[in-house]
């Protein structure tokens, strides 16, 4: 049966790394934790590392982690929905936003709950996502000082996660120079300019972050290492926190192109072969995760040699050439995962889920 393990000693060697640069430069954190998908026991070992502030966009998640572990502060990394303002101001004690609309809904539930949420203003810097227009912001933000039960503590960007817009200098230095403009109109103390997510690390670790930026969300860096500009890993990290554990329930030697009319597959794909191929054979091994579980794309098998070919709804098969390389049925087949897999793993509810 497949399962997905946690390898507590990388996990605890990439914090450890992470920590170490961000005190460094005087910048608080916290980590994303959506990949977990509220996974209690990976949840814990967040917590047991230290950790006291979790950003997340499923409220679900959040009330897990409010249920171990009270006291980390917990974030709400998106524009809040109407029908969620009740449970974001009870689990989240800050939240992200872009809308009047939402933040005095907030505000009216704070006062309801006597509860002060905390909010950081999103800033539109190119990449065409969450984000309150830079000529808007001074009126934005003076309705927002008015409202009961609400403190800003934050302004805040997203960069890299639609359009591929990456962070840059010049940007950071544009949003620390709204904050400072704010802070300068209404004389009051905005804390946080939270600039940083894993892609803007890089700027960090080259000395090109501006000064001004001092709050990170990281997650695809704790989990995978990533350097987001290289497309490799970050010095002293692990990609390989967690690997995906699977089982061969068939190994046999088979045509390379199938025979017969073909027509679309129930995916919507309909596969193209190389006619040169049609009298060759491979070794095909059949494993025990499908498209329930993981999109092929995002697995990377741990044993080079090996190649992942399509994928069904419960069954996935991978191309071994010319030779079985010894492996039989019952043998244990392991993948690395980028990070839209391990989502994707952690979301089936049909994958195991442990920690060594």
């Amino acid at each position: 049966m497949a399962y997905l393990k946690l390898y507590r000693d990388k996990l605890r060697e990439n914090y450890g790394q992470l920590d170490k640069w961000f005190a460094g430069n005087g910048i608080e954190w916290g980590v994303v934790t959506k990949l977990l998908c509220g996974n209690k026991l990976y949840l814990q070992e967040l917590v047991d590392l230290g950790i006291r502030e979790m950003h997340d966009t499923r409220i679900s998640n959040l009330k897990a982690i409010k249920a171990i572990a009270p006291e980390v502060q917990t974030v709400y990394i998106k524009p809040p929905a109407k029908r969620s303002w009740e449970n974001v101001v009870k689990y989240a004690d800050v939240s992200f936003n872009t809308e009047l609309a939402t933040i005095r809904g907030l505000s009216v539930q704070a006062v309801k709950q006597k509860r002060i949420h905390k909010v950081i203003i999103m800033v539109e810097m190119g990449d065409l996502r969450e984000g309150v227009l830079g000529e808007h912001l001074g009126d934005f933000y003076a309705q927002v000082f008015e409202l009961p039960g609400i403190e800003i503590i934050g302004i805040g960007t997203n960069l890299n996660c639609l359009n591929g817009v990456m962070p840059s200098t010049d940007k950071l230095i544009q949003l620390s120079l709204y904050k400072q403009l704010i802070e300068a109109r209404f004389q009051k103390v905005i804390p946080w300019v939270s600039g940083g997510t894993t892609v803007a690390l890089p700027l960090l670790l080259n000395k090109e972050l501006p000064k001004g930026v001092n709050h990170f969300r990281i997650g695809e860096a704790l989990f995978f290492g990533a350097d987001l500009f290289t497309g490799g890993v970050l010095p002293g990290m692990h990609a390989d926190v967690f690997r995906l554990h699977t089982e061969v329930i068939e190994l046999q030697e088979k045509a390379v192109v199938p025979t017969g009319e073909r027509m679309e597959n129930p995916s919507g794909r309909k596969a193209r072969f190389d006619p040169a191929d049609r009298d060759k054979t491979s070794y095909r091994a059949i494993i025990d995760v499908g498209l329930l579980d993981v999109q092929p794309r995002f697995l990377i098998p741990e044993d080079e040699r090996l190649t992942v070919i399509e994928a069904s709804s419960d069954m996935l098969v991978v191309d071994l050439g010319a030779s079985s390389y010894d492996y039989k049925v019952g043998d244990e087949i392991t993948f690395n995962l980028k990070y839209m897999g391990a989502l994707t793993v952690m979301n089936s509810r049909y994958i195991d889920k442990v920690v060594e």
